[in-house]
């Protein structure tokens, strides 16, 4: 094994490359904020040697000697020729073009835009889609999205849960700058310690993802890139208020230290005091809570030596309260005056990234991601206790070259990783401590061949060695193929392995009067074994104009294959069960998609997407549960005419969600007044939100979730007994609170 990770990390230094030419494309609309132009074509005319710019702008392309002409090209901007002689470092602006035509798609560039040239089917949400929603924090982040999935966890925590190809957030890699952030301990309720202010956009990688972020990835990936200290506001304050009797605070503050040292200050506040029992069943429809999150981030930029850094500091205390009305923590904890609970979570956070490019090879760089984080977590509910302490440590070194010319691109270098668990639970019959520490070193190699117009592929290996899950190969293939214009069919797959965190990522559980079962002993983590699946996935993308109008279309299929699983089992309704699979469970999804530009200054967004998820439990195979077959997605947008030097206009957004019937866990076992009927009613939601910019720097906005009124009834079951032996607050399909309006403002000083 140890050979074979000298030989992945070593390859590419064995490699030759020749000329390079490296360079960065920017809007020439506003050249003191030096803004890239992701998605620009770069390539020599008359060839077929081209690449396309990454998110910030860059881009490396191979030179030689009879290569003269550089074409640039962007939608919206005037296509340019520069003349190059000599392999050298370029910065070029692009002009907006003065053709009526260009300038109109310019102004309606998509906010969610997906790449015609990338191997991946990678999905880029850009902050002006993050804006068209209140945005709270990442798990709120998803709503004008037909490719994530949100709902509520349970009827206790308020806790919102996602899924992507018909599976929650455990079987998903969820990284900030590529860097995974949301594991272990973390994955109940990570997503609301990320805030939507601080987000500057996020990838979605539908299917495998990349073998440089790891191995646990399964149906896909996400990662939210932060607002950067020497881009963002000077100053950034955005204030927010709920009829729920939620307040918000976000305050940006970013200074200038030197030509290479940038700092920022960011901090997040929000609470909720109100207690609100639309339903009547003396029950908070949705928890009290405090959070406070601080981040200190700095940033190094020296261009022409090829250096840029980050070090992020972060703070988060978050306190929840949830149960009865009458539930007085100083007074009913843990006993049976009144059902209630408390969740108590500390976590502090320091990550690293550093960069280099080598201003004399330009297309050789080198990058290192490092992060430390502490998680604790003090909780109870009812007279369930569940405390997690979680240290997590995570480095990641990347080198990056080419062979022969920038269409043969190779990324290698070695991952560590080292977490130790202390977990002590205490429900019903059960009470133990469970504590372990995994750690495993790995090595990886990814190698990407660009045509540009024709064909893409990215085909990465990662051999890891782990002290629980032994060693193990992790595959991933990605390609793309373009036979005509504005086309693109793609298709992948890949492997994922990880060690499921039973009690963490079901902590809904606790808000039960169910027993705790582990029905097996052999494995290495809890007694059960790893997970492992394969996902295989194909998608096609054409870009058309109907009736005159830009348009788009997309089309994909997804299948996940478990080898292994661990089957959280429902299906007793006085029981919760792990075990690991015997049999089969899959989850195969399809979406449709249609973005369409309607007219001038009003796009919209429609998806249909089905689902079919089943697992083989002891009782046979069944749909998994609360998981809809079909969905209907419409989101419109409207903005009204403005001058982009004098910003003063209107903006409304409306999305519009139906969910099918869901299949409710099996009750039949239960007393006739705590059954349920087999499936759950369907779903149909509506927001909306409208924004008034008076000013670069400042507006407000005002806007309503959920304005259809929808509520579930009677989400918690034996509401009335909460202690006895068939309460349970997990049956939850829909939303509890009913409508919800919120208004904000949002001020900026460059």
């Amino acid at each position: 094994m140890k050979k074979i990770i000298y030989i992945v990390v070593m390859l590419p230094f064995l490699l030759f490359s020749q000329d390079n030419i490296t360079g960065k494309i920017l809007d020439a609309y506003d050249k003191t904020r030096e803004i890239g132009l992701a998605g620009a074509n770069v390539y020599w005319q008359g060839t077929e040697v081209g690449t396309v710019t990454d998110i910030d702008g860059n881009f490396s392309l191979s030179y030689k000697p009879e290569y003269r002409k550089l074409i640039i090209s962007y939608v919206g901007f005037k296509t340019d020729t520069l003349w190059v002689n000599a392999p050298k470092k370029i910065k070029h602006w692009l002009q907006p073009s003065d053709n009526l035509d260009a300038v109109m798609v310019k102004s309606r560039k998509q906010t969610t835009a997906k790449s015609y040239y990338k191997s991946a089917n990678v999905i880029n949400v850009s902050s002006a889609e993050l804006l068209k929603a209140a945005c709270c924090n990442l798990s709120e982040s998803f709503e004008t999205n037909p490719s994530i999935d949100v709902n509520f966890a349970d009827a206790m925590t308020g806790t919102r849960q996602i899924k992507m190809l018909g599976l929650t957030t455990p079987y998903i890699l969820i990284a900030t700058e590529n860097i995974p952030s949301i594991r272990g301990a973390s994955q109940a309720y990570g997503l609301s310690f990320i805030p939507g202010t601080w987000v500057e956009s996020i990838q979605i990688t539908k299917g495998a993802g990349s073998v440089v972020n790891g191995f646990e990835s399964i149906a896909g990936q996400i990662n939210a890139e932060l607002v950067k200290p020497s881009t963002d506001d000077k100053l950034f304050v955005n204030l927010y208020g709920a009829s729920s009797e939620r307040l918000e605070l976000n305050t940006h503050i970013n200074t200038k230290v030197s030509d290479k040292w940038h700092t920022g200050l960011y901090i997040h506040g929000n609470t909720h005091k109100g207690e609100h029992d639309v339903n009547d069943d003396g029950f908070l429809d949705m928890p009290k809570f405090n959070q406070i999150n601080l981040m200190n981030r700095w940033q190094y930029t020296d261009t022409e030596k090829g250096f840029v850094s980050f070090v992020n500091l972060k703070f988060l205390n978050d306190e929840k309260q949830m149960g009865e009305l009458d539930f007085n923590p100083d007074t009913d904890k843990l006993t049976t005056n009144n059902w209630g609970g408390e969740i108590n979570t500390k976590r502090y956070e320091i990550s690293t990234k550093f960069g280099y490019v080598n201003p004399e090879i330009p297309w050789q760089s080198l990058g290192v991601q490092t992060a430390y984080s502490s998680h604790i977590q003090d909780s109870y509910f009812g007279l369930n206790t569940y405390d997690i302490t979680h240290n997590s440590l995570y480095a990641n070194a990347i080198y990056n070259s080419i062979i022969s010319d920038s269409r043969h691109k190779i990324k290698t270098g070695i991952s560590y990783t080292y977490d130790h668990y202390d977990e002590f639970v205490n429900a019903g019959s059960l009470e133990a401590d469970f504590e372990r520490t995994e750690n495993s070193v790995g090595a990886f190699f990814e190698y990407s061949f660009d045509n540009l117009e024709l064909f893409n592929l990215t085909a990465g290996v990662r051999v890891d060695h782990h002290n629980l899950l032994g060693e193990f190969i992790t595959p991933r293939v990605h390609a793309r193929y373009s036979p005509w214009s504005k086309s693109a069919f793609r298709a992948s797959f890949g492997r994922g392995k990880r060690s499921a965190n039973i009690f963490t990522e079901n902590q809904q559980l606790f808000s039960t009067s169910r027993q705790i079962n582990i029905l097996d002993t052999g494995g290495s983590v809890y007694g059960l074994d790893p997970e492992i699946a394969w996902n295989y996935g194909v998608s096609y993308l054409q870009g058309f104009n109907l009736f005159g109008r830009k348009a788009d279309i997309t089309l994909d299929y997804y299948k996940t294959d478990f080898k292994n699983q661990i089957v959280v089992d429902w299906e007793t309704p006085t029981e919760i069960n792990f075990y690991n699979l015997d049999g089969k469970s899959f989850a195969n999804s399809f979406q449709a998609e249609l973005n369409y530009n309607v007219f001038e200054h009003v796009d919209l967004r429609m998806a249909y997407k089905f689902y079919d998820v089943k697992t083989d439990y002891n009782s046979g195979r069944l749909e998994r549960p609360l998981t809809p077959k079909h969905r209907f997605f419409t989101n419109i947008g409207y903005e009204t005419e403005h001058n982009e030097t004098k910003l003063d206009f209107w903006k409304f957004d409306a999305t519009f969600n139906w969910l099918s019937d869901q299949r409710y866990a099996n009750t039949s076992a239960n007393p006739t007044q705590y059954q349920l009927p087999e499936r759950t009613p369907t779903v149909a939601t509506l927001n909306a939100q409208i924004t008034r910019v008076f000013s670069p720097k400042f507006e407000v906005y005002l806007g309503g979730e959920n304005i259809t009124n929808l509520r579930q009834s009677n989400p918690i079951l034996g509401a009335e007994d909460p202690f006895g032996a068939n309460f349970d607050s997990t049956f939850v399909y829909g939303p509890i609170f009913g409508s919800m309006y919120y208004a904000g403002l949002r001020f900026k000083l460059r």
